[in-house]
């Protein structure tokens, strides 16, 4: 009998152990930093498919968004942070809340789908934007744009989801080397970052965009490959974003791989391990 009595004991104390465990990381996760991997190229240059990086939680406070969602299709979990939370949504407000800068890397809650975007802050509230001709207006003013040669990659699928770059000197074959030009742009405040274009696309001839109060703009910095603020929700874009969707600010990428796995070593970024976001 005190054997069993034992091993019941044993087993208890480790379903605890596991639970504790898990209260620890969620609070660790809503209160202050969030892992996020980048599945996509809409940020090049300053953020690589396959960066993965934590997101500080506690830059601009908190809202529903701040709680966590888990999910894992292999065993059809699909918990959303608005499960959860969605009883704070509404108001478009945040407790502690601090002031989001114009050129912050900012990931956030789709107002539609839920889902978590990472793009550049471009747009403040009250701010006027417009895209012409390919260069970015705030309040009616041109951002200083300098250019800086050209970003080069390999014409392969990128990442898990095996995505195809686009490429400025198309049509490019199997293992090519795919360009895209590049440039330094400066928004008023004295934030500089790349920026990459392609060619001449629809979003580079744009309105006025008059951004609304409590709400923010985004824009990816590979320009002409990132669905962002410049098309509205019901074409399938971003919108305008309410302050209550901001999840966190991105800081410092942790790690990097190229390839569609992580455990592929020979893949590693070595150069991108814990570089600062500009």
């Amino acid at each position: 009998m005190a054997a069993k009595s034992n091993s019941g004991n044993a087993i208890w104390e480790t379903v605890k152990t596991i639970v504790y465990a898990l209260l620890i990381a969620g609070v660790f996760r809503t209160l202050f930093f969030q892992p996020f991997w980048i599945p996509s190229g809409s940020m090049k240059q300053t953020l690589l498919i396959g960066d993965f990086l934590f997101v500080n939680k506690m830059a601009y406070g908190y809202s529903y968004a701040s709680c966590p969602s888990v999910i894992i299709p292999r065993i059809g979990l699909n918990v959303d942070a608005e499960d959860i939370c969605g009883f704070l949504k509404g108001d478009n407000t945040r407790v502690w809340s601090g002031d989001p800068e114009r050129g912050d890397v900012v990931v956030f809650r789709h107002p539609v789908s839920g889902r978590d975007f990472i793009k550049r802050l471009i747009g403040l509230p009250g701010d006027r934007i417009q895209v012409k001709d390919g260069l970015l207006y705030i309040n009616d003013e041109p951002v200083k744009v300098v250019d800086d040669g050209v970003f080069e990659e390999i014409a392969a699928p990128q990442g898990p989801q095996r995505l195809r770059p686009r490429c400025s000197n198309a049509p490019v074959g199997e293992g090519g080397v795919c360009e895209k030009q590049r440039q330094i742009e400066t928004l008023p405040n004295g934030v500089s970052h790349a920026i990459l274009n392609i060619g001449n696309q629809s979003m580079d001839h744009t309105g006025i965009y008059q951004v609304p109060e409590g709400h923010f703009f985004f824009m990816g910095d590979n320009r002409d490959n990132s669905s962002d603020s410049r098309l509205p929700q019901a074409a399938g874009g971003v919108g305008f974003v309410p302050f209550e969707n901001l999840i966190g600010r991105a800081d410092r990428i942790m790690f990097s791989s190229a390839g569609s796995s992580m455990l592929y070593f020979w893949t590693w970024r070595g150069d991108r391990f814990f570089k600062g976001i500009e």
